[in-house]
């Protein structure tokens, strides 16, 4: 289930202005990415090139190439939105339907894509809700509207509704940075136990969090303001944490910038 990302000399742009600049890194499956860097060095935009969001935005476009096991998710006939089911997304703040149950919100994404039968759906909902580790704590109010929910839960009802459409690849942008300490930690855990089975790639500003939860880091990196995010240095996590090659990853990863 869990794939390879390779992206090759991919640079993004917002109508003229390009965001980031010439991206180049395998990502390898069962593994978790840590992306870091400054405020605005394109990290979030460059995670969006990978299922195909950032073209979303009106006058946005991508360049290079993107490949996920060998296809060319940008390559000609090839469906954003098949791209979107394969390449699940988490976002900074806990985005629950508010209007929809519990079981809805974990469905929501397989009735989109024409799931039907109330069995089928009762499956899924629930090896999904397993998965994100939150089944044990709703079971008994699956009706309950999905915002009564505390903040931690919500983030994991909001992971659940990404598994159940059986992604290979989760992206996760700064899950934990509207959670508190405690609800930090079982995310953490919740991504490590997720990585066996999926291709995690995690954008946070939390550079202890990054050293626990990633196998890999990738640091990128803005010279200046209008100029575009580059990828600096890319590597097994202990070693960008200890050892790294750039001294602009060495100063940022010990608090002298940014």
């Amino acid at each position: 289930m869990s794939k390879r990302i390779q992206a090759t000399n991919v640079g993004a742009y917002f109508g003229q202005l390009k965001a980031v600049e010439d991206i180049t890194l395998t990502i390898e499956p069962m593994q978790v990415t840590a992306l870091i860097g400054p405020s605005g060095c394109g990290k979030t935009t460059f995670i969006r090139t990978i299922n195909r969001m950032h073209e979303v935005v009106p006058g946005a476009r991508v360049e290079g190439s993107v490949h996920i096991d060998g296809e060319d998710i940008y390559g000609p006939g090839v469906d954003p939105v098949a791209v979107r089911r394969l390449v699940g997304m988490v976002f900074q703040r806990p985005n629950p339907f508010p209007t929809m149950s519990i079981y809805d919100n974990a469905a929501a994404g397989l009735k989109i894509n024409g799931v039907k039968g109330r069995a089928n759906l009762d499956d899924v909902v629930e090896r999904s809700l397993h998965l994100a580790g939150l089944w044990d704590e709703v079971r008994t109010r699956l009706g309950k509207p999905g915002a009564s929910l505390s903040g931690g839960q919500q983030q994991r009802l909001c992971i659940a509704r990404a598994l159940a459409v059986e992604p290979s690849v989760i992206l996760m942008d700064e899950p934990c940075s509207a959670l508190d300490p405690i609800s930090t930690l079982r995310i953490e855990d919740l991504i490590r136990e997720l990585k066996d089975r999926y291709t995690i790639v995690i954008v946070t500003h939390n550079m202890q969090q990054a050293a626990r939860v990633s196998d890999t880091t990738a640091f990128l990196h803005v010279e200046g303001a209008g100029q575009p995010g580059k990828l600096v240095e890319f590597g097994p996590t202990p070693k960008i944490f200890t050892k790294p090659d750039d001294p602009r990853t060495e100063g940022y990863i010990t608090g002298r910038f940014g």
